[in-house]
C-alpha cells in the first residue's frame, strides 16, 4: 500500500514539473515573461561609443556593432551619431563581412555628402576591395585564373582614383596612389596570364587579343614586356607577317636587352611557357 502511494506521489510530482515546463516555456514564447534587462539603456552617447572603441581594440567586433547601432538610434542628431556611422563600415571591414561594409559605407556617403571625412571614407571603399582582390590573388596558384575575373581589384583602383582625383591632397592620397599602383600591375598579370593560357591552346587569336587588350590599358605595367612577347609570337603562330614583324619592333625598341630574346635554348625552357 506504502508503494503505492509513493508511486502516485511521483506520477504526480513528474506531472507537475511538466506542467511548470509548459507554462514558463509557453510565457516565454510569448513574451509574457521579463526580458533580460539592457544595462545600455542608460548609457549615455559618449558611454556607447567609448565601449565600442573598446570592443573593437579587442577585437569584439560584433559587440562595438552593436554599441554602435544603439547610438545611432539612441541619439541620431548629434555628433556622435555620425562619427558611429563612419566606424560602422569599418568594423565590419576588420570582420570580414564586405557586403556590409560597402553598404554600410555607400549610406553614409549618400547621408553625408560634404562631411569634412568624407574622403577617409573613400580610402575605406577601397580598401574593403582591395583587401578582397589581394585574396583573390593569394589564391591564384590554387586557382586558374581564367576562371575568375578580378572585379574586385578593378572596383578598388576605381575606388582609389576617386579618392585621388576628388581629394587630391588628401593624407590618404599617397598610399592609394601606392595601391593603384599594385592594382594595374596585377590585373596587367591577369590579362598576361589569360594570354597566355590561350596560346598553350593553340587559340592564337584570342591570345593576341588578350595580349594587345594588357598592353593598351596598363602601358606602364611591368607585365608589358611578356605580353609583347606573347603578342608577337601569337601572330608568328597565325603566320600575320606584318603584324608579327611590328609587334617585333615595338618589343625590341621598348624592350632592348628583354631576357625572352636573350635566353639561350636551354634557359627558355623552364621559363618559356610554350
Amino acid at each position: 500500500m506504502q508503494n503505492l502511494m509513493q508511486k502516485n506521489s511521483l506520477k504526480r510530482l513528474r506531472s507537475v514539473t511538466v506542467l511548470i515546463f509548459i507554462t514558463v516555456f509557453g510565457l516565454s514564447a510569448c513574451g509574457l515573461l521579463p526580458e533580460k534587462s539592457d544595462e545600455t539603456k542608460t548609457w549615455s552617447a559618449a558611454r556607447l561609443y567609448q565601449e565600442a572603441k573598446s570592443d573593437l581594440a579587442n577585437g569584439s567586433y560584433e559587440s562595438a556593432i552593436k554599441n554602435l547601432e544603439k547610438l545611432e538610434s539612441r541619439f541620431p542628431f548629434g555628433t556622435y551619431a555620425q562619427q558611429a556611422q563612419m566606424e560602422i563600415p569599418y568594423v565590419y571591414y576588420k570582420q570580414g563581412d564586405q557586403a556590409q561594409a560597402l553598404a554600410s559605407i555607400e549610406r553614409f556617403i549618400k547621408l553625408h555628402p560634404n562631411h569634412e571625412n568624407l574622403d577617409y571614407i573613400y580610402y575605406l571603399r577601397g580598401l574593403v576591395n582591395f583587401n578582397d582582390q589581394v585574396s583573390f590573388f593569394q589564391a591564384l596558384a590554387k586557382q586558374d585564373m581564367t576562371e575568375r575575373d578580378p572585379k574586385a581589384a578593378r572596383e578598388a583602383f576605381d575606388a582609389f582614383k576617386a579618392l585621388v582625383t576628388r581629394f587630391p591632397g588628401s593624407k590618404y592620397t599617397p598610399d592609394a596612389l601606392l595601391r593603384m599602383k599594385y592594382l594595374v600591375n596585377t590585373m596587367a598579370q591577369y590579362d598576361l596570364h589569360v594570354a597566355k593560357y590561350y596560346f598553350r591552346r593553340g587559340a592564337y587569336l584570342a591570345s593576341a587579343n588578350r595580349a594587345q587588350s594588357a598592353i593598351k590599358e596598363y602601358p606602364d605595367a611591368p607585365a608589358i614586356e611578356e605580353a609583347l612577347y606573347v603578342l608577337y609570337n601569337s601572330y608568328d603562330k597565325m603566320g600575320l607577317i606584318e603584324l608579327r614583324d611590328d609587334a617585333n619592333r615595338v618589343f625590341t625598341t621598348n624592350f632592348p636587352n628583354s631576357k625572352f630574346t636573350h635566353a639561350s635554348k636551354e634557359e627558355k625552357s623552364w621559363w618559356q611557357f610554350w
